[in-house]
């Protein structure tokens, strides 16, 4: 089934999705790396504030490619999610309420995202200029001195993902391969 979206994230937005259903994604997200998110879990830990509030929030692991000239932004598609995977935990604590990248996820991210109520979504690898198109407005908001991977906020309209893993902590990689055995 296919859904609109728009951010920031309701708990009740987040329980409407299942996984499996593709998502277009409309409002603001912002995006983050390894190197991103070991600076935001640092700060948690020196109870400082973060560039942004996370609260309802989505997080797009992903270094866009330099924009051509005219464009907003240059080829943005997603990395894998596991090297994030060690700090996702403290930043769905704090209301975090959607992640947006490829690959599979430990279980302690699982386990999060059901305490927490939110959901994992995927995007397409190797759709990086397709996915960009989707992108219509691209600002750096922290750790510039990251380059590629600083803090974006990018606003998107219609953003194609797909619901990986849900709020029930349903996981598409395995449900996909269980389907696909039977």
């Amino acid at each position: 089934m296919e859904k609109t979206v728009h951010t920031p994230l309701t708990g009740e937005t987040v329980r409407e999705l299942k996984s499996g259903d593709r998502v277009l994604l409309n409002g603001t997200i912002y995006t983050g790396r390894d190197a991103a998110h070991k600076r935001l879990v640092e700060m948690l830990d020196k109870g400082e504030n973060l560039p942004m509030d996370l609260k309802g929030q989505v997080i797009y692991y992903v270094g866009p490619c330099p924009a051509k000239p005219g464009a907003v932004i240059g080829s943005a598609g997603p990395t894998t999610s596991g090297r994030m995977d060690a700090y996702t935990p403290a930043l769905l604590e704090r209301g975090l309420k959607g992640m947006i990248g490829k690959g599979i996820r430990n279980q302690r991210v699982i386990d999060a995202i059901v305490k927490h109520g939110a959901v994992y979504l995927g995007a397409i690898g190797g759709a990086g200029a397709l996915l960009a198109e989707a992108i219509k407005e691209a600002e750096v908001l922290a750790f510039e001195d990251l380059g590629p991977e600083a803090i974006y906020r990018l606003r998107v309209e219609n953003f194609p993902v797909t619901v990986i893993i849900d709020s029930q902590g349903n996981d598409l990689y395995t449900v996909g391969k269980k389907q696909y055995k039977e």
